[in-house]
């Protein structure tokens, strides 16, 4: 699946499960697309105020199924995944790009855009692109560019994530 329709699908079925989601106290953090040798799978990453459990991924999974069989964004057939967002914590909303800054990451472009990745620490957005310091250097990053980005934590900065202890977009923690 190229990037554009990859771009165009999230868009869509963010926009279609959004509001079932929120209405359960959840947040879509990342939507993925993969393979196995079982097909295609659709990942839903969701988060909660305190945290998400496998009951809580089997109520978005019940809850969301009729609404992606109904409107059917994916060709052709597919497996739900719908899990927690775990330590490598993906990053695709400009909401998310401005929360995580001061926070490592790693960023995998999209083939053809030169360099292939990068690693370094978020520091939001400016015009469309990722600010990103590698090595004390910015790098502007054409979000249209940019295949994943997720956070590259610790388990003590994973853990304060979960408390709500992290630096905010401010720089001050929350």
């Amino acid at each position: 699946m190229d990037h554009d329709l990859r771009h165009r699908l999230r868009s869509e079925i963010r926009s279609l499960l959004s509001t079932t989601v929120e209405h359960m106290g959840f947040e879509i953090v990342a939507i993925e697309f993969g393979s196995d040798r079982r097909g295609t799978i659709l990942r839903l990453y969701i988060d909660g105020p305190h945290g998400v459990g496998i009951r809580d991924c089997k109520r978005v999974t019940h809850a969301v199924s009729p609404e992606l069989d109904a409107s059917d964004p994916l060709p052709g057939a597919y497996q739900l995944e719908v899990s927690s967002p775990g330590i490598e914590r993906p990053v695709q909303t400009s909401r998310d790009f401005m929360r995580f800054r001061g926070l490592r990451a790693k960023v995998r472009m999209v083939p053809g855009s030169g360099r292939k990745r990068y690693s370094g620490v978020l520091d939001g957005l400016d015009d469309g692109a990722v600010r990103l310091l590698v090595g004390g250097e910015l790098q502007l990053l054409p979000h249209t560019s940019i295949d994943r980005v997720h956070l590259d934590l610790d388990l003590d900065e994973f853990q304060r994530l979960g408390e709500g202890k992290l630096p905010s977009a401010e720089g001050e923690a929350s």
